[in-house]
């Protein structure tokens, strides 16, 4: 019998994992695959009237978007995380654990992370741009993504708070800290990676945004001057150059700038992560 389960268990075995490295190569594959098409494509097209200081309809200048794209991540993330850690420290450090509250704000919380970017844009639109009469401008944008990348930033922070074992915090409790001081000493510089994972996804979908930033940033293609200046972002940058149809080759150059940017403030936020924990 022993036999017979060893004979049924291995062929099961061999299946999963030759199924899970499949599942690997196919991923790696066509990420490469993306990636390397985007830079065959694109790297070509990088001319240096692609990064002058001020759009014309001649160069088709990239480099007010860039700007506007790290000025909108910053913003964003200044008004998106103390929030979001804030109201993850609440549900996991000072409420009480499997209550009917807490249950009801994580089910509300994972519906709003699964609804579609252009809802929250028609929000912003409708909230921000017309209840508000702030016009197509970066504070819109701002508080729009700031609301749609919370339930990421939250729920991150939550399963990385949930980690942290009991036993630091009642080490803590034992040597007379309070419990204030043992959050910031001990519980969140513990789960700081987790931290980190989540700000990280919230970089990606603040900078790969379209939909959301169309209806209250605007699609103007010039430097934001202030909070109230409407302007666009490389995303979006991208969007209006493929969608009238005359400047693909800029689009995909734009592309390539586009997946550079990722990268830089991906590595500055690890690198500022990584300082404040320390």
């Amino acid at each position: 019998m022993k036999k017979a389960k060893k004979l049924i268990s291995h062929p099961l075995s061999a299946i999963g994992t030759a199924a899970v490295y499949t599942s690997a190569v196919l991923t790696v594959l066509s990420v490469t695959f993306i990636i390397g098409y985007i830079l065959v494509k694109g790297i070509p097209n990088l001319t240096p009237e692609l990064f002058a200081l001020k759009y014309t309809v001649k160069n088709q200048s990239m480099l007010p978007s860039v700007f506007n794209t790290f000025l909108l991540t910053f913003f964003t993330l200044l008004t998106a995380i103390p929030i979001a850690i804030s109201s993850a420290v609440f549900l996991v450090e000072y409420a009480k654990r499997g209550s009917k509250f807490v249950r009801a704000i994580r089910v509300v919380n994972e519906t709003l992370s699964g609804i579609p970017s252009i809802v929250f844009g028609l929000f912003g639109f409708l909230a921000f741009v017309i209840s508000k009469q702030w016009g197509y401008s970066l504070r819109a944008g701002v508080i729009t993504l700031a609301i749609m990348v919370l339930p990421v930033i939250i729920r991150t922070t939550e399963e990385a708070l949930m980690s942290v074992p009991d036993a630091y915090r009642e080490a803590s409790y034992g040597l007379g800290a309070g419990k204030l001081r043992t959050i910031f000493k001990i519980v969140l510089p513990t789960a700081m990676p987790g931290i980190i994972s989540g700000i990280i996804l919230a970089i990606g979908r603040i900078v790969g945004e379209t939909a959301a930033l169309i209806y209250t940033a605007g699609t103007v293609p010039d430097a934001a001057e202030s909070l109230s200046s409407s302007t666009r972002t490389l995303s979006v940058h991208l969007y209006c150059l493929l969608n009238e149809g005359l400047y693909t080759n800029q689009a995909y150059a734009t592309a390539v700038v586009l997946l550079i940017v990722v990268l830089i403030i991906n590595a500055l936020s690890n690198f500022l992560a990584k300082r404040i924990a320390k």
